[in-house]
Order: C-alpha cells, then sequence, then structure tokens
C-alpha cells in the first residue's frame, strides 16, 4: 500500500514542507527517488508523481525548493517566487541539499541508489545537483533549462534531458550549450527532443495544444515517463 507523509524540515532557518511516498508492505532498503517542483512551487503535481513512482517501488520524496507556504497560483507570482534561485544558485543547491538529506535519512532508501529528477525549474534544479557533485547516480530533467552562471567542470552523475523541441522557453542556443557543457565535463549524458512539444509537456493540468510557449502533450508526456524507467533501469535499478 502507496503511503504519502508531509515532512517539515529545515534548511538553515527556513522551514521547508516536503512528500513522502513509498510501499511500505515492500521490505527492505530500495532506491530513492528525489523530485524537484516547477516554479509555482511543491504542489498537488509533484506529489502525485512522487506517489506514480512509489508504485514503481521507489522511495520518493518531493523537496521545497521555495520554503513553506511559498507557493503561487498566477505567472506573475510564479516568476516572483523563483526568480531569487534563478540568481543564487548557491541558496538554490543548499536547498536541493537540504531536501535530498532527508531522502537519504529514510530508513528504507538505499543511499547507494538514489537519482534527481525535476520540471521546469526543477528540472535546472537537479541538472545544478549534478553541476555541483551532488551524491546521486543520476539526474533526469523533464523540459528544464539549461543556462547556468558556473558551467561544471565534472560531471559525475549520469545526466538525462528530456526536452520539447518546440519549447519557446529553451532556445537552441542554450540547448547547444548544454551539450557542449556536458561533453566537455566528460558527463555521460543524453537528450532527447520530442518534435512538436512545448514548454512544460508533462503537466497533464495543462490544456492541450494551446497558443503560447507551454501546453500538455500527452505523446511526450508518456514517452519521457518511459525514457526515465529506462534511465532508472540502467542506473539506479542496476
Amino acid at each position: 500500500m502507496i503511503k504519502t507523509q508531509l515532512v517539515t524540515y529545515k534548511q538553515d532557518a527556513t522551514d521547508c514542507e516536503g512528500f513522502f511516498a513509498y510501499d511500505d508492505a515492500k521490505p527492505g532498503k530500495r532506491p530513492g527517488v528525489l523530485v524537484v517542483h516547477e516554479w509555482n512551487g511543491m504542489q498537488s503535481y509533484m506529489q502525485q508523481r512522487s506517489r506514480m513512482l512509489a508504485e514503481l517501488g521507489y522511495v520518493a520524496f518531493a523537496a521545497d525548493i521555495f520554503g513553506k507556504g511559498v507557493r503561487a497560483q498566477t505567472m506573475e507570482e510564479c516568476a516572483k517566487i523563483s526568480e531569487p534561485y534563478y540568481k543564487d544558485r548557491i541558496l538554490l543547491r543548499a536547498r536541493a541539499q537540504a531536501g535530498l538529506d532527508q531522502l537519504r535519512g529514510h530508513g528504507s532508501v538505499d543511499t547507494s541508489k538514489i537519482a534527481a529528477i525535476g520540471y521546469c525549474f526543477g528540472g535546472m534544479v537537479v541538472i545544478e545537483m549534478a553541476r555541483a557533485g551532488m551524491p546521486v547516480v543520476g539526474v533526469v530533467s523533464f523540459h528544464g533549462q539549461f543556462a547556468t552562471p558556473a558551467p561544471a567542470k565534472t560531471v559525475k552523475a549520469k545526466v538525462l534531458a528530456l526536452h520539447g523541441a518546440a519549447d519557446p522557453v529553451v532556445p537552441p542556443e542554450e540547448v547547444a550549450a548544454f551539450e557542449k557543457e556536458m561533453t566537455e565535463a566528460g558527463a555521460d549524458w543524453q537528450l532527447v527532443a520530442y518534435g512538436g512539444a512545448k514548454h512544460t509537456f508533462t503537466n497533464y493540468n495543462l490544456p492541450k495544444g494551446v497558443p503560447g510557449p507551454a501546453a500538455y502533450d500527452e505523446r511526450a508526456d508518456k514517452r519521457s515517463w518511459i525514457a526515465m524507467k529506462e534511465f532508472f533501469r540502467e542506473t539506479i535499478d542496476a
């Protein structure tokens, strides 16, 4: 049976509220997956993705980068609460590490088999985790951004970037710079581009085929989830 739990934890003086999901009937230790939210904060969509991971047999923990109660409902609010973390990557990495520490501290997690996945803003976060050399085997970015003020010199974690080929938020030059960075850092990296998919293509709460930069794409959503599972078979399930 899938057990879920909201957990309050701290990063320095800031309270954060994360979400655990795991099968409490499954014995022994198992791989863990850190889940990082979009730019609106740790809301129900990340909780549902965490449940889906628990159904696959993982211990999932949806981290809270912005802090407890810091959630957005409008595009303007999303931009306001996420902007400080785009600018301050040291703080962003510290918040990601605090969430990772929660996952690593769970009694059912095999700490040698941890991956991190992120969506949009969270996709950028998990790539920053790989750049920082945090103790994860691999990271998966779903429609994340790639730009960083501090390109990595070395990347040890395996990297899977799942990208919408029609995403105007992440232009081709940013993709090319990411590919160059990963190659020069000696990373084991993959980038999959889904034709016609826009930004946020996995979020089923969005309408399909709407004008603008973001829209749900059912085919890309399903294909990217399969790609993630294959990546996990190679990394944390190995």
